[in-house]
């Protein structure tokens, strides 16, 4: 499949939004081909290879009648302006992190919750419940879009400058850089640490400049965007597990024949799957790659004091007639599988 990426160049500006509508189809314009624009920030390459295979598959089931157009790597803005202009629908579709979708819709913030998940297993089934993730994909249909699959993040961990972390203790005082969400920033003060909210692009330079003394994050930020340099002590603690949502611009229904719609789901969903495999293995390959560029040095948490700590964001959660509901949901999954 030919994949048409824009020029590096292109900014977030009126002007790129004036060729972002230049250069689409629609099902009015042409019988022959309908081009629907997947713009994404700066992903792992695992991720960005299911994003390709997305279009892959979409291309395939279609009979070519339905290509899509990448503008990657943050050419179109960060997540909050990928989400908005997949809102207003200047892109059709986009990747973000659960977490940047939390002011969009509450739902979204109960993946950010420490330790609701208690395992990778525990993580997979409720992601794959319908009875759950149709709710939650939908509650932002008001908005001009929906969720239509996940992708594995993997689970977050604590990597600092100075030492590793086996209890709460050593985050004491410690300034730590969260995304910015709510859930994120809490927890790390339950923790003891100091939490920093900024954009992914900052830190780096942060942890060089000790403006911060650590953050949290998956293992891919230790090799593929070079934090291991800089910050070499990477903590198992597996505080949350916050999928990457994909979501389209919800008028892309009406410019589709509904088989071509059903193909653009089913596409979406075999891409999770392929997504899981890869990601696996490359998590894998980026520690050991990590460990011998930078020597970066991993170890296990007993991770019973985190728990315990964040223990208050479980009952606000719990409490909280909002998210009641779908926390019980999340939790009874567990339940049942022991």
């Amino acid at each position: 499949m030919k994949k048409r990426h824009v020029i590096s160049g292109l900014m977030f500006s009126a002007v790129g939004l004036a060729m972002l509508s230049g250069c689409s189809s629609s099902k009015a314009d042409s019988d022959d081909k309908i081009v629907l624009r997947y713009a994404y920030a700066s992903n792992s390459q695992p991720v960005i290879d299911s994003m390709n295979e997305f279009g892959r598959l979409v291309e395939e089931k279609t009979d070519g009648k339905v290509e899509i157009e990448y503008f990657p790597d943050g050419q179109l803005g960060g997540e909050t302006e990928l989400i908005e202009l997949t809102q207003t629908g200047g892109i059709d579709f986009t990747k973000v992190s659960g977490s940047a979708l939390e002011s969009f819709s509450k739902d979204y913030a109960i993946f950010s919750v420490p330790y609701i998940f208690d395992n990778e297993a525990h993580f997979f089934e409720v992601l794959e419940d319908k009875t759950i993730m149709d709710d939650v994909y939908h509650s932002t249909e008001e908005l001009g879009f929906v969720g239509v699959t996940y992708y594995d993040s993997g689970q977050r961990s604590f990597y600092m400058t100075d030492g590793p972390v086996n209890t709460p203790e050593d985050l004491k005082g410690k300034k730590i850089r969260v995304m910015q969400s709510e859930t994120a920033i809490k927890m790390v003060e339950l923790l003891g640490g100091s939490p920093v909210p900024m954009g992914s692009s900052e830190v780096y330079t942060s942890l060089q400049s000790n403006l911060i003394n650590g953050a949290e994050n998956n293992e891919f930020v230790l090799h593929t965007a070079g934090h291991g340099g800089v910050a070499k002590y990477y903590s198992y603690d597996e505080h949350t597990r916050v999928p990457d949502i994909v979501i389209m611009n919800d008028e892309v229904k009406e410019r589709l024949s509904e088989e071509q719609y059903d193909a653009v789901l089913e596409a979406a969903k075999e891409s999770t799957e392929f997504e899981k495999k890869v990601f696996k293995k490359a998590v894998e390959e980026e520690k050991a790659t990590a460990t011998k560029e930078y020597g970066v040095v991993y170890n296990d948490v007993d991770n019973a004091p985190f728990q315990k700590a964040v223990q208050p964001l479980h009952d606000q959660f719990k409490n909280d007639k909002e998210y009641s509901e779908l926390y019980k949901k999340i939790r009874s999954v567990a339940d049942e599988m022991k």
